[in-house]
C-alpha cells in the first residue's frame, strides 16, 4: 500500500509564505505591470522599481500558484489575475490584499494568545489603519456582491429591503440586474452618506430610499418581496439575530424571499475552508462570531423563514435562501 504523503500538511504550514508573496507582488505593482502584455523578469524589475532577484522570486511564486503564466521566460497574467489583480477588471482586489497584509496578518500573529485567552487581539487602530481596514473590507464586500449577482436571479422581484448590511454594493448589483426593482436601505445611520454616494454614482438614486436605523432594533415593516440580510449575523448575538430575522420577516410579504449572506460553520463531512478560516479571522480581529449553520437555521425557522436553497459563492460567503412562511 502507498503510504500517506505529507504534501497537505506542508502546504498548509507554509501557506503564509505564499500569502506574503502575493501581498508583496500586489504592493509593488507586479500584476498591473503585466496588464498590457507579457514581460521578462528584468523588464518587470524596471517597471516595478524592484530588484531583479526579488522580482524573479515573486514572479515565479505567482507562476507556481497559477496566477502568472510563464512562456520562454516571459510572464503574463492568468485570467483570474487579469480580472481581479490587473487593475482593469470590475473588482480590483488590491485594496483587500493591502488590508490583509497591513491589518489582518498582524492580528494573526496574535492568534496563539487569542486561542489561549479566548479574547481577540489588540487592533491598535489609528485613522490611517482604519482607512486601510475599511477600504479592504468594502472591496471584499464588492466581490461578494458580484458573486451573488452571478448566482441569484433578481428578475422576478419588484420591492427589495436591504437590512443592516455593511455595503450598498449588494443592492446596487440587484438594481443593475433588474431595471424594475426598487430598493429600500435600512442601515445604521453612519452608513447613510456612503449609501447615497454609491447609489448616486451608479445612477440609481430614483429607485432607492434610505431609512436609517440601528440594525439590532430596526422594525422596517412593509410588504417587500425580497429581503437581504448581508454580513449581519456574525456581528450580533444569538438573541439579537433572532430579533433581526423576526423583524425582517415582519417586513416581508407572504411568499417573499430572504437572502441571508454570511460565513457559517457547517455539519458536512468536510467543512468549507473559507468559512472556517474566517471564523478565526473574525474572532482574532474583534471577537465576532461565525455561527454554525444549523443554529442559524433554527433562528430562521423561529422567525417564519424556511430555507429552500444554499448558494456557496466563489471566494465568498454562503447564502441561505429562504421563503417567508
Amino acid at each position: 500500500m502507498t503510504k500517506p504523503a505529507p504534501d497537505r500538511i506542508v502546504d498548509i504550514a507554509i501557506g503564509y509564505m505564499g500569502a506574503k508573496q502575493l501581498f508583496a507582488a500586489s504592493r509593488i505593482g507586479l500584476f498591473r505591470a503585466l496588464a498590457d502584455g507579457p514581460r521578462t523578469a528584468p523588464e518587470l524589475a524596471v517597471a516595478t522599481g524592484t530588484g531583479e532577484q526579488l522580482t524573479r522570486i515573486l514572479a515565479d511564486a505567482m507562476n507556481a500558484r497559477g496566477l502568472l503564466e510563464r512562456t520562454d521566460g516571459r510572464y503574463s497574467l492568468a485570467e483570474d489575475a487579469q480580472e481581479y489583480l490587473g487593475g482593469n477588471g470590475a473588482t480590483d482586489l488590491a485594496p483587500f490584499l493591502t488590508f490583509l497584509n497591513e491589518i489582518s496578518y498582524g492580528h494573526w500573529l496574535q492568534f496563539d494568545t487569542t486561542v489561549d485567552s479566548g479574547k481577540p487581539g489588540d487592533l491598535q487602530m489609528d485613522e490611517g489603519r482604519w482607512a486601510t481596514f475599511m477600504a479592504g473590507v468594502m472591496r471584499y464586500n464588492s466581490l461578494h456582491a458580484s458573486m451573488l449577482a452571478r448566482a441569484f436571479d433578481f428578475s422576478p422581484y419588484r420591492s427589495m429591503l436591504d437590512l443592516g448590511g455593511l455595503s450598498p454594493e449588494f443592492a446596487i448589483g440587484a438594481l443593475r440586474a433588474n431595471p424594475a426593482l426598487t430598493a429600500r436601505f435600512v442601515f445604521g445611520p453612519e452608513s447613510t452618506q456612503g449609501i447615497t454616494d454609491a447609489v448616486n454614482a451608479a445612477g440609481y438614486a430614483d429607485r432607492i430610499s434610505i431609512d436609517p436605523a440601528p440594525t439590532e432594533s430596526a422594525e422596517p415593516g412593509g410588504e417587500h418581496d425580497l429581503v437581504m440580510v448581508n454580513h449581519v449575523v456574525h456581528r450580533f448575538t444569538a438573541e439579537q439575530n433572532r430579533k433581526i430575522l423576526a423583524n425582517a420577516r415582519a417586513a416581508a410579504g407572504d411568499g417573499a424571499t430572504l437572502l441571508l449572506l454570511d460565513f457559517f460553520l457547517d455539519d458536512d463531512e468536510r467543512q468549507r475552508p473559507i468559512d472556517a478560516l474566517h471564523a478565526g479571522e473574525y474572532f482574532v480581529i474583534d471577537g465576532t462570531v461565525v455561527y454554525p449553520e444549523a443554529e442559524v437555521r433554527e433562528w430562521l425557522d423561529g422567525a417564519g423563514w424556511r430555507v429552500c436553497d444554499v448558494l456557496a459563492l466563489p471566494a465568498s460567503p454562503r447564502v441561505l435562501v429562504a421563503d417567508a412562511v
